[in-house]
């Protein structure tokens, strides 16, 4: 199956807002219950370094950058978030968006990428380490989802190229 990854559109938002809900409904990949409308996502997100993965021209997932504070000495640092449609999780689409996220970071000047994972999410977390990611922290019972509460690793990647 060809996959090609390319920018976000837009018009793509139904489609990633559509994988975003599938990711919400397994309980391991954020604490969001509910996604967003386009206006409120499209504030919170990067605009430089969104991409999506495309499959016979339908999105199967997506990945962004979030700016991880408005002060100005962490301008190249950013949160990175991968979601992968349920239908295509573990074909390698999350290693191909997570790697060309990881580039198109570098090139926008970003010298750090952080994820904060549950631990629960194996898969999640040995793709972040598979694209250069380390666990540098465990945040226990940082908040609670359905009453349960819940540990987030906090992953980190240094650049080897910006900031150097």
């Amino acid at each position: 199956m060809s996959v090609t990854i390319d920018a976000m559109q837009p018009a793509d938002w139904e489609q990633v807002r559509a994988i975003y809900l599938e990711g919400i409904a397994t309980n391991n990949a954020t604490f969001e219950q509910h996604a967003p409308e386009w206006a409120a996502w499209d504030k919170k997100v990067l605009h430089a370094c969104r991409l999506v993965a495309r499959t016979k021209g339908v999105v199967t997932g997506w990945a962004v950058l979030a700016p991880y504070s408005a002060r100005a000495v962490y301008a190249g640092v950013a949160e990175s978030s991968v979601y992968v449609a349920a239908a295509v999780r573990g074909q390698g689409q999350g290693f191909l968006l997570l790697d060309a996220l990881v580039t198109a970071s570098e090139a926008a000047g970003f010298w750090t990428l952080q994820a904060g994972i549950f631990p629960e999410n194996v898969a999640s977390v040995r793709l972040h380490e598979r694209c250069g990611f380390r666990i540098v922290g465990r945040r226990e019972r940082i908040g609670q989802m359905h009453g349960v509460w819940r540990d987030v690793l906090l992953m980190e990647r240094r650049s080897s190229i910006v900031g150097v």
